[in-house]
């Protein structure tokens, strides 16, 4: 069941990176030159797409409930997981200075970790069964 439904996290993730990416495309070709903007505003999206992709499909939140302070969560662990990421990304770079010629390397492993920072977040905290029961 677990191995099941990681997966399924795994797969929102592509999809949210997908998003991400074409927000980010779209956004600097007819809204804005500033990558920053553009970025933030990708980001955004694909946070809001993720959530309502893992509350529906991963985690079946079915029951009313709060959902700012849902959604305050699931962004406070993504945030959490693009710092983590960032982080290792940055360690390794610094650390090997030879991986900045192949930077897929030291993203994939910042990939890695932020993928179960947020995994780990969202079960524990954002969605998880007893907050559910326990408003």
């Amino acid at each position: 069941m677990a191995y099941r439904r990681f997966a399924k996290f795994v797969a929102v993730g592509g999809i949210g990176f997908l998003i991400d990416a074409a927000v980010l495309t779209l956004a600097l070709r007819y809204l804005t030159e500033s990558i920053y903007a553009a970025r933030m505003l990708s980001f955004t999206v694909a946070v809001i797409a993720t959530w309502l992709l893992n509350r529906t499909f991963v985690f079946a939140v079915r029951e009313p409930r709060p959902l700012a302070a849902e959604y305050g969560r699931y962004l406070a662990t993504q945030v959490v997981g693009a710092l983590c990421n960032l982080l290792v990304f940055v360690a390794l770079i610094e650390a090997l200075p030879r991986l900045a010629s192949a930077p897929i390397i030291p993203l994939a492993v910042g990939a890695v970790l932020g993928a179960l920072a947020n995994y780990a977040g969202s079960v524990y905290w954002v969605f998880n069964a007893r907050r559910r029961s326990n408003p």
